[in-house]
């Protein structure tokens, strides 16, 4: 078929022998922009370290090709959960790093798609712009709709090695995040933030100017965006990335604490499609580990914290994927110790299409308080 052929809003989909995923779109108003048609194909976005929402989760798109130096894509998925939960550690729709402890156990069964998300990206020589946004901002209720908010959670600029934006924070690995159907995993042995911040990237090493916080601290003063270095070593084997943070903490109007942080993480394949994933943070690494576990500054001192994290995804067959996961996250001044464990099962029906059934427990030793839950996935990559 020739592209002349093709009527204006008409969609034409080719042999697919031919041409597996190509799809050809011409627009009315397409020559007011001097084009006579757009390429439409659908492909992998492969978006960078730092760049995509969960590692594991590549989200397929579709690309316009609008000129030689210009494309815009469109990607995203649909996710929607059952979670089950019974214990004392009160209900949540995902695990962070620390849960209300309750008087008596309880349990809870709740349905939402709040892990749902979309994304744009649009490329300009070298220049790309990329805004992504889910549905875990302001919670609706049961009662009427379910209406819960949009949260953005990327918005960027990269020209050449420079990234200016909100994204994830350089002190991440994120190829080291476990497959789960918990939104985060095991988030208590994670770093799991994202920072408005400019980056500067050079081969395999990465700096970073990003958005102070001083969590439990005087935010008020807060006067010197926190720095962060990291070297990632990458092969055929996987990759192992070495960070390191520096932090200045306001304690109040008149005291700082100095914070400094580390992290060891990687993702490692073993047999077949197989690997091994980790993460271990030690220091000052405050709200950049464990989401909300533990906080910068305690009885004003820096706090000092340990976490680590470890799962190993094996391939039953090509479309059938297990994981195993475990973190765990102790702190010095405020005594925590907190742990995440999981196992679990995916299986694609289609490319596009999955589900998944988790398992697991979340623990707080300080007050003997744990939860077990259940969780059924289904997803579906845009």
């Amino acid at each position: 078929m020739h592209e002349s052929k093709i009527r204006d809003e008409e969609l034409c989909f080719y042999d697919k022998k031919k041409l597996k995923t190509q799809q050809i779109i011409q627009l009315p108003s397409a020559e007011k922009w001097g084009y006579t048609m757009f390429k439409f194909q659908k492909s992998k976005m492969l978006l960078a370290t730092g760049l995509l929402a969960m590692a594991g989760t590549a989200n397929a798109g579709y690309t316009f090709d609008l000129s030689d130096n210009d494309k815009l894509s469109f990607g995203g998925f649909i996710k929607v959960d059952a979670r089950y939960i019974d214990g004392n550690v009160g209900y949540k729709k995902f695990w962070t790093g620390s849960g209300a402890p309750l008087a008596e156990d309880a349990s809870q069964f709740k349905m939402f798609a709040n892990e749902s998300r979309f994304n744009t990206k649009y490329v300009h020589g070298d220049v790309t712009g990329f805004i992504e946004m889910d549905f875990y901002g302001s919670a609706g209720n049961e009662i009427i709709s379910n209406s819960d908010n949009p949260r953005l959670r990327h918005a960027f600029i990269k020209y050449k090695n420079v990234t200016v934006g909100q994204t994830w924070t350089t002190f991440m690995n994120t190829s080291a995040l476990a497959e789960t159907a918990d939104f985060g995993g095991p988030m208590v042995g994670e770093a799991f933030v994202r920072n408005t911040q400019v980056r500067y990237t050079m081969g395999n090493f990465q700096v970073s100017l990003e958005n102070p916080e001083t969590f439990g601290g005087d935010t008020a003063n807060d006067s010197m965006p926190d720095v962060i270095g990291k070297y990632t070593f990458k092969g055929d084997w996987g990759n192992v990335s070495v960070a390191g943070l520096f932090r200045q903490l306001s304690v109040d109007a008149d005291n700082d604490e100095t914070g400094v942080g580390y992290s060891v993480a990687g993702r490692i394949k073993t047999t077949g499609k197989d690997d091994i994933r980790f993460q271990l943070h030690g220091g000052n690494t405050g709200r950049y580990v464990g989401v909300a576990a533990a906080k910068d500054i305690v009885n004003g001192e820096a706090e000092e914290s340990v976490s680590y994290m470890a799962a190993y995804r094996h391939y039953w067959n090509d479309t059938t994927r297990s994981s195993v996961f475990y973190g765990n996250i102790t702190t010095d001044e405020s005594d925590i110790d907190h742990t995440h464990w999981g196992v679990n099962l995916f299986k694609n029906f289609t490319k596009q299409l999955s589900f998944g059934v988790e398992v697991g427990q979340f623990t707080q030793d300080e007050s003997d308080t744990d939860s077990f839950y259940t969780q059924f996935s289904a997803k579906y990559v845009l």
